[in-house]
């Protein structure tokens, strides 16, 4: 068989059969109800061996979309006459024999769990995407619904740090071609899901009295921030022991910790450990790195720190 494409002029007048449809609209939009999980549920319990499914529900199921109506529908179970509960799926259907969407039910074994859905694929066939399950006691003359609607996803869509889209839907994703970063929108906030800032040299020589042995280096992943402070030479006067002094290194503004100081160990050379505060953004020194809490270090003497501190930042 030769190549095809549709619709175009060359097949079949423009015309596009309902496989053909499926085949193409399959993938504009992911099988589901349209909404999100904090949505009203779409079944729920009706009278004696029934459930409801809510009016004004719209969903797509292989690309063909279904509407539940402006009035609720009510979809009849049949009785559990066996002393053990049963669980039946409440299901939305593509039936290839007509090219319906319709409210299905998928009867379960009692004692066995839920039954399994059909999804086949082709030109025959059904196609089942879940709704809810009803849990029917052996002998019961009403059920019990468990939410369980399937919902159209949403799509990464690209933006700048600036330009995200200012109404966005639960779940949706964007990433900032500016940043590098990858975001999910909460409900209530954009929240970092990817960003790699690779390594980034923090030496920052704001004194004459350290030098650099190592060079200090951060990278962010993820929003989890992890640093190298490396290693200092004292190169003037003795530091006494009751003093503090700032190292040649600077955690730039986008790496502070928004509101909790960051602590580290540091070798110091004649078998002395000290202590190494890193001043959040919410501190009168956001982002300097200072030597505390130490001996006597002499001229010439190392400050060699731990390696791996890391926080959060978004």
């Amino acid at each position: 068989m030769a190549e095809e494409s549709y619709p175009s002029p060359g097949h079949n007048t423009r015309q596009v059969t309902d496989d053909e449809h499926e085949l193409l609209a399959s993938r504009f939009s992911d099988d589901g109800v349209y909404g999100d999980p904090t949505d009203t549920q779409v079944v729920t319990a009706g009278t004696g061996l029934s459930v409801n499914v809510r009016a004004d529900v719209a969903a797509s199921v292989r690309g063909h979309g279904w509407y539940s109506g402006s009035t609720a529908v009510s979809v009849a179970l049949s009785a559990n006459i066996s002393s053990q509960a049963r669980i039946d799926w409440i299901v939305l259907r593509l039936d290839r024999s007509d090219w319906t969407v319709r409210v299905g039910v998928v009867g379960g074994t009692p004692g066995s769990g839920a039954p399994a859905l059909t999804q086949q694929t082709g030109t025959t066939g059904v196609y089942e995407i879940p709704l809810a399950q009803a849990r029917i006691l052996g002998g019961a003359s009403s059920v019990t619904v468990t939410r369980a609607e399937q919902y159209v996803g949403t799509r990464v869509r690209p933006c700048t740090s600036t330009t995200r889209n200012p109404r966005p839907r639960l779940g949706e994703q964007c990433f900032e071609t500016d940043t590098g970063t990858m975001r999910i929108w909460t409900g209530t906030a954009w929240k970092l899901v990817f960003d790699d800032t690779g390594d980034i040299e923090i030496n920052s020589l704001i004194t004459p009295v350290w030098s650099i042995g190592v060079t200090p280096v951060i990278e962010r992943r993820n929003g989890i921030v992890c640093l190298r402070l490396g290693s200092f030479r004292r190169e003037q006067s003795s530091l006494a022991g009751s003093s503090e002094s700032r190292l040649p290194a600077q955690i730039p503004v986008a790496f502070q910790h928004r509101s909790r100081d960051q602590y580290a160990l540091a070798y110091i050379e004649g078998v002395s450990i000290g202590r190494i505060t890193i001043y959040s953004k919410a501190s009168d020194k956001p982002g300097q790195v200072w030597l505390v809490q130490k001996p006597t270090i002499d001229r010439g003497d190392y400050v060699l720190t731990m390696s791996g501190p890391s926080w959060v930042v978004d």
